[in-house]
């Protein structure tokens, strides 16, 4: 019995520890490299497609500036792991603290990383349109922590929604560390709490999901007309690099190229409920017409519901 309890003295600790670093290393995200964009300016490309067990959750672009005296990042990821990996790359590159953090709008899968940021830096700001923190306060946050905890199986289980403090608004630069970032604010355009980040001396633009590259973002609580007049916003700042919410980093082709599938959208829509047709009656019409867009990413899933949604933002005008 002695033999029994001495064994179990030595090998007990060595029975949970692989445990334990086994269940860390599960829970990790893999890790995807920060893309040097501009001379201050980085961005870590997600994957395609909506959150699930195989992309763990991450699948938009977070984005960071390092500035002579911090880090500013623009949405850290849709979990607290997911933000953890974005600072492992921060830190591959810098050990400077990350000083701000902007949250382009209330979508979860953008900014639930924020518990990361902060659980390294409490003293980082957290910053986003005031509409984006009165729906997270309300309710919002709680629902997207809930949405990608199912959509993942459970992966990002853990995931606590911090939600930012700082409003920021339409017009509105701040300077720090050398870098000047210029908020617009576009009104009832993709979610309608909505801002793109200017970086200025790099001339950058993050356009959070107001734009999207090869795939079809859901409007179920924007408009078109706001959405499009955003792409219009972001284009006319003459950026040489535009993010996109999802997808790869491009110029101003890429903006004009999203914002023509909304155009060209709405235009069929109004043209065949002019002509007496309902929604399901005019959706092969519609698909001829943006048939472009076909092999983008959620065309499929999205095309339906968007059809309906500009019905019924044609008889709301």
């Amino acid at each position: 019995m002695k033999i029994i309890h001495a064994l179990c003295r030595v090998f007990a600790p060595l029975l949970f520890l692989p445990l334990s670093a086994a269940d860390a290393a599960e829970n990790m995200v893999r890790d995807y490299p920060a893309e040097k964009i501009a001379a201050h300016t980085y961005v870590i490309h997600g994957p395609l497609g909506e959150p699930s067990v195989a992309n763990q959750g991450f699948m938009n672009n977070p984005g960071f500036v390092i500035t002579d005296n911090g880090v500013v990042i623009i949405d850290p990821g849709s979990s607290l792991e997911a933000g953890r990996m974005v600072l492992r790359q921060v830190r591959k590159l810098t050990g400077k603290p990350v000083t701000h953090v902007l949250d382009t709008h209330i979508h979860g899968d953008h900014w639930l990383g924020n518990q990361a940021i902060l659980e390294a830096y409490p003293k980082a700001q957290l910053m986003a349109h005031p509409e984006m923190i009165r729906k997270a306060q309300a309710g919002e946050a709680e629902v997207w922590t809930g949405l990608m905890e199912r959509l993942t199986q459970g992966y990002t289980k853990g995931t606590r929604a911090v939600i930012p403090t700082v409003a920021v608004t339409e017009n509105q630069r701040f300077t720090t560390g050398g870098m000047t970032f210029h908020i617009l604010a576009p009104e009832n355009a993709h979610s309608k709490t909505d801002i793109m980040i200017e970086v200025v001396q790099d001339a950058v633009v993050f356009t959070g999901d107001n734009v999207l590259n090869q795939r079809i973002a859901r409007l179920d609580d924007g408009t078109f007309k706001g959405n499009i007049a955003a792409c219009d916003r972001a284009i006319a700042v003459k950026a040489k690099r535009y993010v996109p919410g999802h997808g790869k980093t491009a110029d101003a082709a890429m903006v004009k190229n999203y914002r023509d599938y909304m155009a060209t959208l709405m235009a069929e829509v109004q043209r065949q409920y002019d002509a007496g047709k309902s929604d399901f009656e005019m959706k092969d019409a519609v698909a001829a017409k943006v048939s472009a867009y076909k092999d983008w990413s959620g065309f499929n899933e999205q095309l339906g519901k968007h059809i309906s949604l500009a019905v019924l933002e044609i008889e709301s005008m």
